[in-house]
């Protein structure tokens, strides 16, 4: 189903990351990985798709690939990039804005118009996405971003530890990995960037709790997505196996 109002996506970047150094030019197969991202991003419904990024290095590697960017300098978090770059866009305050983690290459185009279509629809502040734990997951692993929904599909809570708990052991049922994907009116991602970051933001490292701390709402879509991050070199060699099987598999 096409998204009930028109959108843009924003892909914030930074070339500094600590665990794996120039990450968003990281080589997969033969394509920047930012540039796959984008390459999945213009795929969707969108309207734009952009890079929002914060070095000229960056910059001219998108353009060069023949994708628009926006030099946003240095920020604190993705989500402070994104909302400088639809700034810089003179975006409507209720325009549909969706940010594309820029380590997601493999993220599907029909998740990005899905979630777009809930912000458009949905009175909630946000709106992202979660998918299942698969026996390739591993709960315990900080790595991998857990949320709790409600029984209205709102977010209750992300945290890099395993939630919810199971005091008997095991995974419960419930368990559920987010995605790294975010939709927002333009208004409300300003307003939350606007605020302090929050105390449990800054234990958690996750930026999505300045909502939640500050009486935000986000919606919670299910969505079986086979999409990875990649934030280690291990992640990386994953990456470029799976994209060799999906050019082997393509006709």
């Amino acid at each position: 189903m096409m998204p009930t109002k028109p959108f843009t996506v924003i892909v914030p970047a930074r070339l500094p990351s600590t665990r794996l150094p120039n990450k968003p030019l990281a080589d997969i197969a033969g394509t920047p990985m930012l540039i796959r991202v984008l390459q999945q991003a213009v795929a969707a419904n969108a309207e734009h798709v952009v890079a929002a990024v914060a070095e000229q290095t960056l910059a001219d590697a998108v353009t060069a690939a023949g994708f628009n960017a926006v030099l946003t300098g240095e920020h604190d978090s993705g989500s402070s990039r994104v909302a400088a770059a639809a700034e810089t866009l003179a975006l409507a305050d209720d325009h549909i804005v969706v940010n594309v983690q820029g380590d997601e290459p493999f993220i599907e185009p029909e998740l990005i118009n899905a979630v777009a279509q809930l912000a458009a629809n949905s009175t909630a502040h946000c709106a992202t996405a979660a998918r299942p734990l698969t026996h390739d997951d591993d709960y315990h692993n900080p790595a991998v971003v857990k949320v709790v929904g409600d029984s209205n599909n709102n977010a209750t809570y992300f945290s890099r530890a395993a939630i919810p708990h199971q005091r008997s052991g095991g995974v419960p049922a419930l368990a559920r990995v987010h995605l790294g994907i975010y939709a927002y009116r333009v208004g409300a991602l300003q307003h939350f960037m606007h605020l302090p970051a929050s105390p449990t933001e800054k234990i958690e490292q996750l930026e999505q709790l300045r909502i939640l701390w500050h009486g935000g709402s986000i919606a919670l879509l299910e969505y079986p997505s086979k999409s990875f991050g990649i934030d280690t070199a291990e992640d990386l060699a994953r990456a470029c196996q799976h994209a060799t099987t999906l050019a082997a598999n393509t006709p």
